[in-house]
């Protein structure tokens, strides 16, 4: 018996992974001048909302999951939500309880 194969081919360009790094680069300097400027408490949520940016950006090109099934990229979202839900309330309780 043969067994299909149902992985779909696809090709990233360099084009692409060099924007992506460049990227990633810049969102990196943001976020070293971010730490540089007195934003009080939004300073952790500056830098991690950057780094959740960052995050998708690795996500959607270097692990392929743009190129993934629906099914497997909302299980990727509830994920992410859940780590966000859990990082704000986190910070929140470090905000507001002092």
């Amino acid at each position: 018996m043969q067994q299909e194969n149902n992985a779909h081919g696809h090709i990233v360009g360099y084009g692409t992974y060099a924007f992506i790094w460049l990227g990633l680069l810049a969102f990196t300097g943001i976020t070293v001048v971010a730490a540089g400027i007195n934003l009080g408490a939004w300073t952790v949520f500056v830098a991690l909302g950057i780094a959740s940016i960052k995050g998708l950006m690795v996500m959607n090109v270097f692990m392929h999951l743009k190129f993934e099934d629906k099914i497997f990229k909302i299980f990727a979202g509830v994920a992410f939500i859940t780590l966000a839900i859990f990082l704000v309330l986190t910070f929140a309780d470090y905000l507001f309880v002092r």
